[in-house]
């Protein structure tokens, strides 16, 4: 089976540096090469793979690597390069009891304990680099208390003891498509309340929430009467409620975008952000991302002063322009401007090929959607 498994990975991979070679972005999360289905999740940079020559579901697949990296991040505490290259021995049984022989058996963190004997190698947090967004759903923020972030939820602390605490977090998950006339024409509120390894959100107000459903650990006696959730939570980071919102609701960020020509091999792509959201509370790690025409050799850019870490860059084998911030304040308005250098005379229409415009973020402590946990 190693052989087997050593080829398959190897032919993985190549696939992989080809899309990147060919100008894609990504590979698809699932493809078939020489009869061979190859499926694969990225998780705080990490790819986990796993491949069939059967005709198996795609989400059964997913699923189960994504599963396979929570559990993994259970026992180790902190997902990254460096845990798994210590921790191989112990990866390597927790993989061997997940799946047996092409068989799910459990991804279960309690179940697991029964049959892992080998104690994970915590690695020092002083040594850990800054968490970034990517890491938010496995790892969470800056904001979390102290070192719960690369604890494991399996191991004891020293002489013996069993660690009896919980961390609570509200995350939700935004997706918004604004019209030309930059006015919201799709929103979409996905909210996941998990029991993790980070501190609480807060909130006010009304909540209309559709589409709930709940961990199997959780009793809902008296969910209709007081929205009161009861549950006595299994080892393991886990989703304690996943529920939807379809309400309207106040986007935390506006984007302007203004393309014009310049002359038939130039034009000019100007960005404008404006943070809907108190001066109180600040958006991190702000990623804007925007794709330009195929034949754009040259951008250069007009940066604001003022902005804690602010880059941008032009990435020409996907052509497509990259605007970071590592902070926006509450009611500010920022602006980006970028000059186009053509390699042939434009006759299309650029805006048709240019954009759409998409940004990443995070905004610790703040919910569009009012939702608080009290107590």
């Amino acid at each position: 089976r190693g052989d087997v498994q050593k080829a398959s990975a190897e032919i993985f991979f190549r696939k992989v540096k080809f899309w990147k070679e060919d100008g894609n972005e990504e590979a698809p999360p699932v493809f078939n090469l020489d009869g061979v289905n190859y499926f694969h999740v990225k998780v705080v940079g990490l790819l986990f793979v796993a491949t069939t020559r059967n005709n198996l579901s795609p989400s059964l697949a997913l699923e189960l690597l994504q599963r396979i990296a929570r559990v993994i991040k259970d026992y180790l505490g902190v997902l990254n390069e460096e845990s798994l290259r210590k921790n191989f021995v112990l990866v390597y049984e927790l993989l061997d009891e997940v799946v047996d022989f092409g068989y799910v058996q459990t991804t279960s963190t309690e179940v697991l304990k029964s049959y892992i004997f080998n104690e994970p190698i915590v690695l020092d947090a002083s040594r850990l680099p800054p968490l970034g967004p990517a890491a938010l759903f496995m790892q969470g923020n800056k904001r979390m208390p102290g070192t719960a972030v690369t604890k494991s939820v399996v191991a004891h602390e020293p002489g013996g003891r069993k660690r009896e605490e919980i961390f609570v977090d509200i995350i939700e998950k935004i997706s918004v498509t604004f019209s030309s006339s930059h006015e919201p024409k799709a929103c979409k509120l996905t909210k996941f309340t998990s029991f993790t390894d980070y501190s609480g959100s807060s909130g006010a107000g009304a909540v209309i929430l559709d589409d709930c459903n709940f961990h199997e650990s959780v009793h809902l006696d008296s969910f209709d009467v007081d929205r009161t959730l009861t549950l006595v939570p299994s080892d393991g980071e886990f989703p304690v409620m996943n529920y939807r919102i379809t309400q309207e609701f106040k986007p935390p960020f506006i984007i302007n975008t203004l393309i014009e020509e310049a002359g038939s091999l130039k034009a000019e792509v100007v960005l404008k952000i404006r943070a809907e959201f108190p001066s109180s509370i600040t958006a991190n790690t702000i990623l804007v991302e925007m794709p330009l025409p195929s034949c754009t050799t040259r951008v250069n850019f007009e940066l604001e002063s003022g902005i804690v870490g602010q880059t941008a860059d032009f990435k020409e084998s996907n052509k497509k322009l990259e605007w970071n911030m590592k902070k926006i304040v509450g009611g500010s308005e920022h602006t980006l401007r970028a000059k186009l250098i053509f390699s042939q005379e434009w006759h299309g229409n650029i805006t048709k090929e240019a954009g759409p415009v998409s940004m990443t973020f995070t905004i610790p402590m703040y919910n569009p959607s009012r939702l608080q946990v009290k107590q």
